[in-house]
């Protein structure tokens, strides 16, 4: 080896360059025709931005747009470039990210959009991207970062670090423009040709490219019904003055957390007690209750709350998990990269759940199994059902909405309802926090409480879970007669406490390293919350322990 080169490893291939070398001038040298935009790297399993320097001999692995890495960081610099563009055409007005909408990010304005406006949004933004302007990082004291954002009267900003515990905050600066962003950005505007904007709600639907498309955008169109919970959520959390992570903080720091837990979870009981009157209305017709939603959206619980609801009505709630119509673990079926599919529809036992469903609609006493998830393998214990005059079957799982399930049952004798955890509440104006990371926490900590599963293997499987969502769950959920919010404005302080040493555990040497780091740098904005005043039939308590419907 030459003087003053270090040895690397590039996916895999290995090579010599000068030490200090960055990862964008690597990338240069290798060929990569038609593949997707190469976002950022892993330098020893450690995510890094393509501006990190090389100074010793490393393993490199390139985080492109196939990657759920490399499409946060492509799709967070877009929303700086989207932001910077904004004030550009706009200057002086506000704009904000709310919530994800089907293949894209909604945003808006203080002032209702016009599709015109978007238009000229969107050109600013190519314009930017044809200048290849540089996104320059920053990095400053955090008590001088809190006292600039104050000075500047960008309070959301200066709440989201008011409680910050590491020494020092970095920030982006584009052009003529800072901002404080939460996670890495690409080098510069000109890596980000490939976007659209279009005009809805009179708002901004951003497009970017997706891990199952990287290399395209693919055609949106809003769900009206889950955008109606987004929106009807966003109104709320406004109401109770609690729209930004620093706003918790401040309610938990205040002594305030007891208070605002029992109001969360009133809201809760208000909106299943109204679900409940909607199947009263319609107890004539109404036979079956089908409860779905993503995986940790609290479906078990809900069933059986709702199941209480129905009891105060004079309905006889008969509940079935179709977790337990499960095949045992050495049947489930494969995915196309070989790996156990756990999302899809054929891991019920659609035979056997189809024979049951139809005795029980005439009438008859069927033996039911449980699934234990220790063992993979359905087992029977003795318990039977019947669905008698008043009674109700109350059927919950993650196909409940898809109509190969319930096929041979008249649509009108089914209410279906879509369960998820949506969360309109925000780091920052800039900054949102995903409706799949609250998901992707709770199981964390269910998986590694009640199914023997390790934080790093919950990890391992998450992508397979969400590809099982996309295939067999999201084209179903505007099926749905109504929608329920299971999200709790105040639950991640509460799983940060269970979550961080399960994360913190993970070693650099692991596979599952830097998705663990990500996400501890994400609870890291919460305040802890004790959880003692959280009541037990909470759904919270699904995950956490102490639930009033789950032995344990």
């Amino acid at each position: 080896m030459q003087k003053g080169l270090i040895s690397i490893t590039v996916d895999g291939q290995q090579m010599q360059t000068e030490k200090g070398t960055t990862i964008e001038t690597l990338i240069k040298s290798i060929t990569r025709q038609n593949k997707p935009t190469v976002a950022a790297a892993k330098v020893n399993n450690e995510i890094r931005e393509l501006t990190y320097p090389v100074t010793e001999a490393c393993d490199i692995t390139l985080v492109d747009l196939s990657s759920a890495d490399g499409v946060r960081i492509y799709q967070r610099s877009l929303i700086f470039l989207l932001v910077k563009a904004f004030y550009d055409v706009f200057p002086g007005e506000e704009i904000a990210v709310c919530h994800s909408v089907s293949k894209g990010l909604f945003f808006e304005a203080l002032k209702p959009l016009t599709s015109e406006a978007v238009e000229k949004v969107e050109k600013r933004m190519t314009e930017l991207v044809m200048q290849d302007l540089p996104f320059r990082k920053e990095t400053i004291d955090t008590e001088k970062a809190r006292q600039h954002f104050l000075k500047e009267k960008r309070i959301d900003r200066y709440g989201a670090i008011k409680y910050r515990e590491k020494p020092y905050v970095s920030y982006y600066v584009l052009d003529d423009m800072d901002d404080y962003f939460y996670g890495y950005m690409v080098p510069s505007t000109g890596y980000l040709k490939l976007f659209r904007l279009e005009y809805d709600n009179e708002g901004i639907v951003l497009i970017s490219p997706r891990t199952t498309n990287p290399m395209g955008l693919e055609e949106h169109e809003i769900p009206q019904k889950l955008f109606q919970i987004f929106s009807e959520y966003r109104q709320w959390i406004r109401i109770l003055g609690v729209d930004n992570v620093g706003k918790l903080n401040d309610i938990v720091e205040s002594g305030k957390a007891d208070e605002f837990i029992r109001i969360s979870e009133a809201l809760h009981e208000k909106k299943i007690a109204r679900i409940a009157d909607m199947i009263q209305d319609n107890r004539e017709r109404i036979k079956i209750v089908l409860i779905a939603g993503p995986s940790s959206s609290g479906k078990t619980t809900f069933a059986q709350r709702l199941s209480i609801q129905l009891r105060v009505n004079g309905l006889i709630p008969v509940n079935i998990s179709l977790d337990d119509y499960f095949v045992n673990k050495d049947q489930t079926p494969v995915d196309e990269f070989g790996k156990p599919d756990y999302e899809a529809l054929e891991t019920i036992d659609l035979k056997l759940f189809n024979e049951q469903l139809n005795s029980l609609i005439k009438g008859e006493e069927v033996k039911i199994p449980t699934y234990n998830f220790l063992t993979g393998k359905r087992e029977y214990s003795g318990k039977t059902l019947s669905l008698s005059e008043g009674k109700v079957l109350v059927i919950e799982g993650i196909h409940g909405l898809n109509p190969k399930l319930t096929a041979d049952v008249p649509e009108s004798s089914k209410f279906k309802v879509y369960i998820s955890a949506i969360t309109s509440m925000r780091i920052d104006r800039h900054n949102r926090i995903p409706t799949t990371d609250m998901r992707f926490i709770r199981r964390i900590v269910r998986d590694h409480q009640f199914r023997g599963c390790s934080a790093e293997k919950t990890i391992e499987l998450w992508p397979s879970v969400r590809r099982g969502e996309e295939k067999n769950i999201f084209p179903y959920q505007e099926n749905a007669d109504v929608m329920f919010n299971s999200s709790l404005i105040y639950e991640l302080g509460v799983l940060k406490r269970l979550a961080v040493p399960l994360l913190t555990a993970i070693t650099s040497s692991q596979n599952q390293y830097s998705e663990s780091r990500r996400l501890l740098e994400f609870l890291s904005y919460f305040l802890p919350i004790e959880s003692d005043e959280i009541p037990m039939n909470s759904i919270i308590k699904e995950f956490i322990g102490g639930s009033c419907f789950f032995k344990e």
